[in-house]
């Protein structure tokens, strides 16, 4: 009976390790409180916040008065060409994770609005990089102290597992 209590205690730190490096990933409204509109100072916005893999950035707008298109270069996101998009969104909640290290350009796609300055350059760096305070991106998410002591916590975890593992190869 022992064992079994064991076995489960040591499934469920098992399970608590592959699920915390997901756990440790931000969510960020582009444009923060003000969302994705034209009047919010996204580049102030952007240099503000810190992306990692993993995390997610969300573009909030009323459709069909704004949409997202994703452009392939940086000289595509200086000139505002329009024409060159990656990729095309339009729901008024649109999702992108970042899945590796390295910089995207977005625009809105409504004629005009890029010129204007409705542009945002996201620069993503590996899952070491430290986080930044949620209150800049999200009301929902911890403070940049807590998630800082949160990862830090989440990457020994492997480690705790490989240690418990060990042991529990003794017991058995």
């Amino acid at each position: 009976m022992e064992r079994m209590n064991i076995k489960r205690a040591f499934l469920v730190l098992i399970i608590s390790a592959l699920t915390a490096k997901e756990a440790s990933a931000a969510q960020h409204t582009v444009g923060g409180s003000q969302g994705w509109v034209e009047s919010a100072d996204l580049n102030s916005w952007a240099s503000g916040q810190t992306f990692k893999v993993g995390d997610q950035i969300v573009f909030k707008y009323t459709p069909g008065l704004h949409s997202v298109v994703e452009l392939p270069s940086e000289s595509a996101y200086k000139s505002c060409d329009l024409g060159t998009a990656k990729d095309s969104m339009n729901s008024g909640n649109d999702v992108v994770k970042l899945v590796k290290p390295g910089t995207r350009y977005f625009a809105c796609g409504t004629s005009g609005h890029c010129e204007q300055g409705m542009k945002v350059k996201i620069t993503t760096f590996s899952g070491t990089a430290p986080s930044t305070p949620a209150s800049s991106s999200s009301p929902a998410s911890t403070s940049g102290a807590s998630s800082s002591a949160f990862n830090s916590f989440a990457s020994s975890v492997p480690l705790v597992v490989a240690l418990l593992a060990s042991s529990l190869a003794y017991m058995v």
